[in-house]
């Protein structure tokens, strides 16, 4: 199937025209006749499949044909901000040709402007729950017209606990309208959200378990005392052009930032704590190529689409299997080659035994030439048995996943 032969409007040939677009992914392929014909779609793949376009365009299709409103025709929910501005990105291009209108509605964002965006009205609001509640309490704006839903990444808003905002939205939406879900995990959690949502629905599953096969993983062992070292020396590689590189926890972030400034690389940031302006200075420096190692917390493992991610490295394993296969998905974008290196120390290999499992297959153990691993480690380095029992558990919780995502 290529794009020219499906059923749709020439303002939007020409935006995918523009953009290069001319074979749909495996998602598209699946997911867009079905939303073509109205009907609901409950769709699970990795983000980096193309799962953005895959509702977009059978939705403008409908939105173009559709009797006109100064009221939003279609709404999407998406779990951060970051998602919401990128899904926002890739609207306004789509309906670059077109009548259609977008506008981003999110937090850490004058609120006030994005209500002068509705009262001059559009087609598409890409929001976050909570702010998007924000403004239908305030009477900023109407969902009576709402032709199409989509909730994107609806696994980690259920992680994030927002099912009372999606609901209370959802409510203030009339039932006959199109429902497109789309998830990275088809947990029983998943599956039962679908139930309630969506009708006359169809299902789309892309593999979303194992990571591309043109991703090549490398575990690299380390004490924890050489993690940050061993970290710089790999950044300075040949090859390394551009680096995510995920912690933890906001406190590491930090402190390995720091130290990849003080080796003269070129470094951005972004975890929780950062303002608005200052996750949207850091992820366009990267985008830019300003800065060639962006360093992030889980906040971003899902919905950030970059192009041309060389490497992604987990600087701390992550705590679920599953996160695991996130993160490294945003290096291979669109069958690209990507790298993906992670550190593992000892007290680690419980967390690498759920990858393993998970992926069914054993990951590469290298060392890095040259590199010193034989420095004495200090006391504080060493594992405590408390820190050993919480990965225990952790890897327990990553098994318990795994199962119920294949039952």
């Amino acid at each position: 199937m290529r794009f020219e032969e499906l059923e749709i409007d020439e303002p939007l040939r020409r935006a995918l025209s523009a953009q290069g677009f001319d074979n749909p992914t495996r998602i598209q392929q699946q997911a867009i006749p079905p939303a073509l014909d109205r009907r609901d779609v409950l769709g699970t793949a990795q983000t980096g499949t193309g799962k953005t376009l895959a509702f977009l365009l059978p939705s403008f299709q409908h939105l173009l044909s559709a009797k006109h409103s100064t009221q939003p025709r279609m709404v999407v929910l998406a779990p951060t901000r970051e998602l919401a501005i990128q899904i926002a990105g890739d609207a306004t291009q789509l309906a670059q040709f077109s009548r259609l209108r977008v506008a981003a509605i999110y937090g850490g964002a004058p609120i006030g402007l994005q209500a002068q965006a509705l009262r001059r009205g559009v087609d598409l609001v890409v929001a976050t729950p909570g702010r998007l509640m924000d403004h239908m309490q305030r009477g900023n704006i109407r969902l009576d017209d709402v032709m199409i839903l989509v909730l994107d990444e609806a696994d980690r808003m259920l992680d994030m606990g927002f099912l009372p905002d999606i609901e209370a939205i959802v409510a203030r939406m009339p039932d006959a309208r199109q429902t497109l879900l789309f998830s990275a995990t088809m947990a029983p959690a998943m599956v039962a959200l679908g139930y309630r949502f969506l009708k006359n629905s169809v299902r789309v599953d892309i593999e979303t378990v194992r990571p591309p096969d043109a991703i090549r993983q490398q575990f690299y062992p380390i004490a924890k005392h050489l993690k940050t070292r061993l970290l710089v020396e790999l950044m300075k590689q040949d090859g390394v052009d551009r680096a995510l590189v995920f912690t933890r926890t906001k406190q590491e972030a930090d402190f390995v930032s720091r130290k990849l400034k003080e080796a003269s690389l070129s470094v951005a940031e972004i975890h929780g704590d950062f303002n608005q302006k200052d996750r949207i200075r850091a992820l366009e420096g990267f985008r830019s190529g300003a800065a060639r190692i962006l360093v992030a917390t889980n906040v971003a493992a899902r919905g950030l689409d970059i192009d041309a991610v060389s490497h992604v490295v987990n600087f701390d394993v992550p705590d679920e299997a599953e996160d695991y296969v996130h993160r490294i998905g945003r290096t291979a974008r669109l069958e690209a080659e990507g790298v993906a290196w992670t550190l593992v120390m000892p007290e680690d290999e419980p967390l690498i035994a759920a990858i393993e499992y998970l992926l069914e297959k054993k990951i590469e153990r290298v060392r890095l030439a040259g590199f010193d691993y034989d420095v004495p480690a200090p006391d504080w380095a060493k594992p405590s048995a408390k820190t050993m029992m919480q990965n225990v558990r952790r890897t327990q919780t990553s098994f318990d996943r795994w199962k119920s995502l294949t039952r």
